[in-house]
């Protein structure tokens, strides 16, 4: 039995409809879910935590395709910083309170971070993106993540 989670509840909330994916809890590679999931690379977004040099308590989330590259000077640039890096996964961890493989917007909404979503996204009708707990992504109509978690679509990648 899938577990409710605060990502499913918010999504309820704004009527989005959603379907849950699972997948080994092992696993926190997004190329290997997406080959699990018998999906294409292209539509799992990896939820990346970014830090701005001058002020690393105050980070971004980054989403991008599992087949793609965070462009760390490309998010500098959009989110008006003069430099980013990725936080390291004890401290990515310890920010969001969620596993590496786990990190979710969806869970995030109440930090108020800004969220970046990859260009890309924004030609599919669905992505799949975690649901806050290793081993379950959750399917969801693009345009409605960008409304509810406020995500800012930008160039952010590069191919992998």
């Amino acid at each position: 039995m899938t577990p409710k989670l605060n990502s499913m509840r918010l999504l309820e909330k704004h009527d989005i409809p959603y379907e849950v994916t699972e997948f080994p809890d092992t696993e926190r590679d997004a190329e290997v879910i997406a080959d699990i999931l018998g999906v294409p690379h292209f539509m799992v977004y990896k939820t990346l935590v970014v830090q701005p040099v001058e002020n690393p308590k105050k980070p971004l989330l980054a989403l991008i395709a599992a087949d793609r590259t965070l462009d760390l000077k490309a998010l500098a640039a959009v989110s008006g910083h003069k430099k980013v890096s990725m936080a390291a996964h004890k401290d990515g961890e310890a920010m969001t309170g969620l596993k590496v493989g786990g990190i979710s917007a969806l869970a995030l909404t109440h930090k108020n971070w800004p969220v970046f979503l990859d260009q890309p996204a924004s030609q599919l009708e669905h992505i799949l993106v975690s649901a806050g707990q290793r081993g379950l992504d959750l399917r969801v109509p693009t345009v409605a993540f960008i409304r509810v978690v406020g995500a800012r679509l930008a160039e952010i990648s590069t191919e992998s």
